[in-house]
């Protein structure tokens, strides 16, 4: 299951174009939460009321079982309701929402994730962003659902 998870998760990143219109631009962003797939860095596309991206983290480390590290990607939008606030987003994740210990060293549990965020100078503009995100993945136990704390910066 946890390779299929990969693979799929793989071919959706390839899957997306990234081409930016004369509205949008690319961003960069670094910190720990979804946007970054734990502690990690972003590249995405971003428009006044939108931010898409791909990200690569870790999400836990060990001196005895080393790094979880994974890949994610998102979708952020501000004006879901109709609202001309670009400063409040929600979000939907798919990518590595947590580890799991399997005597040897940590595998990386692939999930979905949906969030909110907000954004200190509009979801437009370099910035910090901060919220929350509650997440689900399949590990050997069976569901996991939990949540990551969102703190970055845009560039």
């Amino acid at each position: 299951m946890k390779t299929f998870t990969k693979i799929y998760l793989f071919s959706m990143v390839l899957a997306i174009s990234f081409q930016a219109t004369a509205k949008e631009s690319f961003t960069f962003g670094a910190g720990l939460g979804t946007f970054y797939s734990g502690l990690g860095v972003n590249v995405g596309v971003q428009s006044e009321t939108e931010l898409k991206y791909l990200s690569f983290g870790c999400v836990s480390y060990s001196s005895l079982a080393g790094e979880t590290c994974g890949a994610g990607m998102g979708w952020v939008k501000t004006d879901l309701f109709n609202s001309t606030n670009t400063k409040h987003g929600t979000s939907i994740y798919l990518g590595i929402v947590a580890s799991e210990d399997n005597h040897f060293d940590d595998d990386a549990v692939y999930g979905v994730g949906l969030g909110y965020h907000y954004f200190f100078n509009g979801i437009s503009h370099s910035g910090t962003n901060l919220g929350f995100t509650i997440t689900a993945g399949n590990d050997d136990d069976g569901l996991d659902i939990g949540g990551i704390i969102q703190l970055g910066y845009q560039f």
